[in-house]
């Protein structure tokens, strides 16, 4: 097994320690440290980055760092600390950007349903940031758009696995033949296979609101965040083939 690198190791800590940290403070460490949604008065540009390294509960922080430990120190190896730097802060900005295109489709779409049926914007826009709302959206809005609207604009965004799964992708798009498995599948899958599943079945449960232990609401989990990180991922591993190992060939 390859040893724990020293810049994932030093991004391990630095999760660890902000864990450490929320358990002590609690919410108002969240409040300041998780991304809200821009529209809201919560949010701070700072989220952006400090986002990825807050976590849910022990079990989120163990299987986010079990994966960037398996995964990361894998790549660091190959490309060294400062460019495997950049590439996890790169996917974890592509993760916060795709999910919040995606709650800025599902705010607006609600907005202007709202606004066509007569409230002016900047009402509804003082009562959210109040903590409040209209009963009367509930009866404009379908209940899929009234939950949409509500999740979009006061969920946070917590966590390490936009970038987390963008290492993945890279993983696999340079050691495509690599098996790897599942706790609960023991059966090992190429990486090849395995990847781009995983990042399909995070697309499906996204758009369909479902969450993989069954139920709606996706769980909780920022589904295209996921796919956001992998699909930058993808993206700044095409690049870099492209146009800096022309001369070197990737089984």
């Amino acid at each position: 097994m390859m040893n724990v690198t020293d810049t994932v190791k030093q991004i391990i800590i630095i999760n660890i320690l902000f864990f450490i940290g929320t358990q002590f403070v609690g919410d108002p460490a969240y409040k300041v440290l998780a991304m809200f949604f821009p529209e809201n008065s919560d949010f701070h540009g700072w989220q952006i980055i400090t986002h990825m390294f807050m976590h849910g509960g022990l079990m989120h922080i163990f299987f986010n760092m079990f994966a960037l430990y398996s995964f990361g120190s894998a790549m660091e190896h190959f490309w060294g600390g400062r460019k495997f730097l950049f590439f996890y802060i790169s996917c974890g900005l592509g993760a916060a950007a795709l999910h919040t295109a995606i709650n800025y489709y599902y705010f607006n779409q609600a907005i202007d349903i709202i606004t066509s049926s007569g409230f002016a914007k900047e009402d509804v826009m003082q009562l959210l940031n109040q903590g409040k709302i209209n009963t009367q959206w509930q009866e404009i809005l379908t209940v899929s758009q009234f939950q949409n609207f509500m999740s979009s604009f006061g969920g946070v965004m917590v966590g390490a696995s936009g970038a987390i799964y963008g290492v993945i992708v890279a993983f696999a798009f340079m050691f495509p033949n690599a098996e790897l498995s599942l706790m609960f599948i023991p059966i090992p899958i190429k990486a090849k296979y395995f990847v781009p599943g995983l990042v399909l079945i995070d697309l499906y449960l996204g758009v369909s609101g479902q969450s993989i232990f069954g139920g709606s609401g996706g769980g909780g989990i920022a589904h295209f965040a996921h796919v956001g990180g992998a699909l930058c991922g993808l993206l700044i591993m095409w690049y870099w083939k492209k146009n800096q190992f022309n001369d070197n060939r990737w089984n």
